[in-house]
């Protein structure tokens, strides 16, 4: 039972990995800016999506953080 749940952990995890990257590669990079200027816009759009995937990274961590928190819970209980 416990490595059913540790795998299901690292599956989890690259399913995270995996999707985030698809989300930020097809629609965050997509993103643009314009009437401030060539490279301020450039700029603009770089820091938008920097924060875009600051915010998934940390929203992941906290998954992952709570998800493995449960199991380890679980392995402890006997």
């Amino acid at each position: 039972m416990t490595n059913l749940l540790l795998f299901a952990f690292i599956g989890i995890m690259w399913v995270l990995m995996l999707a985030g990257g698809g989300i930020l590669v097809t629609m965050v990079s997509k993103i643009t800016i314009s009437g401030y200027g060539d490279e301020m816009d450039f700029f603009i759009a770089s820091v938008i999506k920097a924060i875009i995937a600051l915010v998934f990274v940390v929203f992941w961590i906290v998954i992952l953080s709570k998800l493995k928190n449960k199991i380890f819970q679980k392995q402890l209980k006997p």
